[in-house]
């Protein structure tokens, strides 16, 4: 009989599976736990959004609207949009619900965009992410990008930098994009292929442009900071003050624009120095004093920061950080005729240890090299004999006391012994 072909994940997306998950497990759980230190509160969304939340976030005649969105039409002839990132769907949120103010909300969620895959980069990639909304002080800035940067030091990560600028409110900006627009109109000859015919649009988005001709038209020309009102320029320095009050050190980039059309003011990124410079962000947000009115809110602002799981996982490997499994702490053998070792196993587990086993009756063998495997660090084995005796031989793997050592134990006595041998308490 022939099988029919396998199926396979689509292109663009990946699995994850043990033990690579328990990297993920751990840094999702000191993501929650750095949050949590914040006063942020988890937020759970929907995964697809009316079209409309969406183009009025990001912007509907972005790249990222027009060619990288997955968009689709339900049965009910309603126009839907898979999320492309985390923050126009909390600020819908927020429009809907009304939360106290300040709003401080963390996700963890799957992002799609349609464009061509590659290391650390997928259609469907996962973010985490923080967003304060309902104040406009700086204050909040500085906790928002701190938070982001203790983060990445929990993790261990020691090449990282703090990228910052501002992109002014409507008002000085609409003054510089006039100077802006007139120094590409004077050199449009001159900027790469792909704006030459389109910076007109959106002039903004050919100072993010990487490529070394817009680069070298753009280094020439006026840039938003030193065009920034009063107000503006007193809330960038308040940011940065309050950066360096914490020996925060934050690196001043004209060029920073980001790359969705709802930012304001304070712009941020953090880039890592062992990866390609075209693709060293790690992660990255600002603020987004429009995108709550934008979106049917009264007019409040705010502020956030997203970052990749996947290419965080990157950066880790490439720093060479030690990254934790979760392998069980003990392997129970049993080699009984009958079950005699799933009751204590459930009292094991109920005192907060992991626990692992073999089953279908495998040979003593077969389970010690499991055992062995699973990296547990004890083995508590029960024979006929121990069943008979009502104990339990339990035999160190790979302790302090030589692996091989072992000793039996009452029944009764066994949690105890675990319990101190793996320096826990009860």
């Amino acid at each position: 009989m022939t099988r029919p072909a396998g199926v396979q994940a689509p292109v663009g997306t990946h699995d994850v599976l043990a033990p690579d998950s328990a990297r993920w497990q751990w840094l999702l759980g000191t993501f929650a736990d750095w949050a949590a230190r914040y006063d942020f509160g988890l937020i759970i969304s929907p995964m697809f959004e009316d079209l409309a939340v969406f183009h009025r976030g990001i912007g509907e005649a972005s790249e990222m609207a027009n060619k990288e969105m997955y968009v689709f039409e339900d049965r009910g002839g309603r126009r839907l949009g898979l999320r492309p990132e985390g923050t126009a769907s909390v600020v819908r949120a927020f429009v809907q619900h009304h939360p106290a103010l300040p709003f401080k909300a963390w996700y963890a969620t799957p992002a799609f965009r349609y464009e061509r895959p590659q290391k650390g980069r997928y259609r469907q990639h996962h973010q985490i992410g923080v967003e304060a909304l309902g104040t406009d002080d700086p204050a909040m800035d500085v906790e928002v990008i701190s938070l982001a940067w203790r983060f990445y030091e929990a993790l261990g990560l020691k090449r990282v930098r703090l990228l910052i600028n501002s992109m002014g409110h409507a008002g000085c900006r609409g003054d510089y994009l006039e100077l802006l627009s007139e120094h590409l109109g004077a050199h449009e000859a001159s900027l790469c292929e792909e704006h030459r015919p389109t910076w007109a649009r959106n002039p903004l988005r050919v100072l993010d442009c990487k490529r070394q001709d817009c680069v070298e038209v753009t280094a020439g020309g006026p840039m938003l900071i030193d065009h920034l009102c009063h107000e503006c320029a007193t809330h960038f320095a308040a940011v940065r003050e309050g950066l360096s009050s914490m020996g925060i050190a934050s690196e001043l980039s004209p060029r920073l624009v980001r790359g969705f059309d709802y930012y304001t003011r304070t712009t941020f990124e953090f880039v890592s120095e062992v990866l390609e410079s075209a693709q060293n962000a790690i992660g990255g947000g600002g603020r987004y004093d429009n995108l709550v009115e934008q979106l049917g809110g009264d007019p409040v602002g705010g502020i956030g920061f997203g970052s990749g799981i996947e290419r965080l996982l990157l950066v880790l490997e490439a720093e060479a950080v030690a990254l934790p499994g979760i392998q069980p702490e003990l392997f129970v053998v049993d080699t009984c005729p009958v079950d005699a070792s799933s009751a204590l196993i459930d009292e094991l587990r109920r005192a907060g240890l992991r626990v692992a086993r073999a089953y279908d009756a495998r040979s003593m063998k077969a389970q010690m090299k499991a055992a062995d495997r699973s990296g547990a660090r004890l083995a508590l084995l029960i024979g006929p004999r121990e069943l008979a005796a009502g104990e339990v031989t339990m035999r160190d793997l790979r302790g302090e006391e030589g692996a091989g050592a072992q000793v039996s134990l009452a029944r009764a006595e066994v949690l105890a012994h675990v319990l101190e041998r793996l320096k826990k308490r009860p």
